[in-house]
């Protein structure tokens, strides 16, 4: 039984949310195109497109999603970093303060002794 391209479709996503650094990847590529499409509707094809309206909104429609997907995708990944960060300053207090308290009880005489 072959898998359902639906779900490869979500497994590629997760892979790509899940790792920093595809995900950044992903990013750049997908600004790079937005750039290559702007510029070529503007310089190659405005003639064209300015002649056929539905063909006008299709391809500007397209760089419009292209856009959106790169201001979310940024937009992830600056939650996901603060998330990290966040993340990495519990483990970093918690190792600090852990240390400090077990030095402090290592001091300590038990509370039943006199």
């Amino acid at each position: 039984m072959s898998p359902k391209p639906a779900s490869f479709i979500l497994l590629v996503t997760k892979g790509i949310l899940r790792d920093r650094v595809v995900r950044r990847q992903v990013l750049s590529w997908i600004v790079a195109a937005v750039l290559g499409v702007v510029a070529v509707g503007m310089f190659l094809l405005d003639e064209w497109l300015a002649a056929h309206p539905l063909l006008f909104l299709l391809y500007w429609g397209g760089c419009l999603w292209l856009t959106a997907t790169s201001g979310l995708l940024a937009l992830y990944d600056l939650l996901a970093l603060r998330a990290e960060a966040a993340r990495e300053h519990r483990r970093i207090a918690a190792e600090i303060f852990g240390k400090e308290e077990e030095a402090r009880r290592k001091k300590e005489p038990p509370a039943d002794q006199p």
